[in-house]
């Protein structure tokens, strides 16, 4: 039976998304912006596997840009693919991929001091057990621990913030104030931020002894919101086929219709899970990937060589994982969103992402919906498509 290989490099857009001007880094529209095309103009960058599947074609259909180092002839299946979702954060992207768009506005906490309502708050010490939370305010996550990690070790008292996504983050000691007692908060607070129509509560662990070395820890655990209908994988599990989550896809799609989940302290780790479920996946089975470094180790923190060198990277991986298809896989790489590191401010961008394929040859699909992706993936396997999207296929 035929697998299928839907692989997510988070927060590598291509430009041109037509609504981009709705979308704003402090206070300026997302107009413009383009991850890959932009890195290319700032420095050389060699990806030939992707550019061979048609990653340079993509981005010229997405956004004109004739990026530098991208000129092969597209040799496997290649697009590009607008979202609808009113949100450019992680879990609209990969919902709407997976065929259910997000049919709710979610609900973003201000840029104010503080940014939690009284009643969020009051429920974070009750649970925790505490008297106060630190932070409480919009902030990047090595930022708020350097500010006030020192505080929380002397009172106990969990950090907390959010950021212009839908979310809410709880940083806390993984040692002092403990492991499982960081999830138990956040998985406890999560069922009252859902309600609300906040995508996700995070537990943020980091480890050391005073600011100047403080470091997160790879024990992130992030609660979702469940997706509001059936996705590709509660499909694929209906028709009894086995599926794969590596990475955070499993928190995204709150482990709904995984079998098997496949977790590694960084990216290298998940390309080894990449690379072992390209020999080892069974036949019909749907692996889904998200590789999360991209975006947050280089673009929220504007980091263009960074950012660089981790696209060629997963330029080599690719060809690693692409030499182990057996025929009659289909093998999809694409995106979320954007996160274009020559971008003013640190959020994400509003983009089109690329849809690059590997097992169908030579195939040019243009313009498409992110919920085309899963139902495209679902048309290889011989599935029933969601309720959202057509397939390309």
């Amino acid at each position: 039976m035929s697998r299928a290989f839907l692989i997510v490099m988070d927060s590598v857009g291509i430009g041109g998304a037509p609504d981009a001007a709705q979308f704003f880094n402090e206070g300026k529209p997302d107009t413009g912006a383009n991850t890959v095309g932009h890195i290319a103009q700032a420095q050389p960058l060699a990806m030939p596997n992707l550019d061979r599947l048609g990653l340079g074609a993509a981005i010229r259909l997405a956004s004109g840009l004739d990026a530098p180092g991208f000129g092969q002839t597209p040799q496997g299946l290649w697009g590009a693919a607008s979202e609808i979702s009113q949100g450019k954060d992680t879990p609209s992207g990969h919902w709407e991929i997976a065929g259910v768009p997000v049919p709710w506005d979610w609900h973003y906490f201000p840029d104010t001091d503080p940014a939690f309502p009284p009643e969020v708050t009051a429920r974070i010490c009750e649970i925790a057990g505490v008297d106060g939370i630190l932070g409480n305010c919009h902030a990047s996550g090595t930022e708020v621990i350097e500010r006030f990690g020192e505080k929380h070790l002397r009172t106990g008292q969990p950090i907390c913030y959010t950021s212009v996504d839908s979310v809410l983050q709880i940083a806390a000691h993984e040692e002092a104030f403990g492991l499982d007692r960081l999830i138990d908060l956040c998985q406890r607070l999560a069922p009252m931020l859902h309600d609300m129509r906040v995508g996700r509560c995070i537990a943020r662990p980091f480890i050391g002894t005073s600011a100047a070395n403080f470091k997160r820890t790879p024990n992130r655990r992030d609660f979702a919101i469940a997706p509001p209908d059936d996705t590709i994988f509660d499909i694929a599990e209906k028709a009894a086929r086995v599926t794969h989550a590596i990475g955070k896809i499993g928190d995204i799609f709150s482990h709904r219709g995984i079998s098997h989940l496949h977790k590694g302290k960084s990216d290298a780790d998940l390309a080894d899970h990449l690379i072992r479920l390209a020999d080892e996946a069974e036949g019909g089975s749907l692996t889904f990937a998200n590789f999360v470094e991209f975006d947050s180790n280089f673009g929220h923190r504007r980091d263009v060589p960074g950012y660089a060198a981790q696209l060629e990277w997963f330029d080599v991986v690719a060809g690693q994982f692409l030499d182990r298809l057996r025929p009659g896989d289909l093998a999809i790489f694409t995106a979320d969103h954007g996160n274009d590191p020559t971008w003013h401010g640190t959020d994400h961008t509003r983009e089109r992402v690329p849809v690059l394929g590997a097992g169908l040859g030579t195939r040019a699909v243009g313009q498409v919906g992110f919920v085309d992706i899963g139902a495209s993936v679902m048309a290889h396997l011989g599935l029933p498509p969601p309720k959202k999207g057509r397939s390309f296929l």
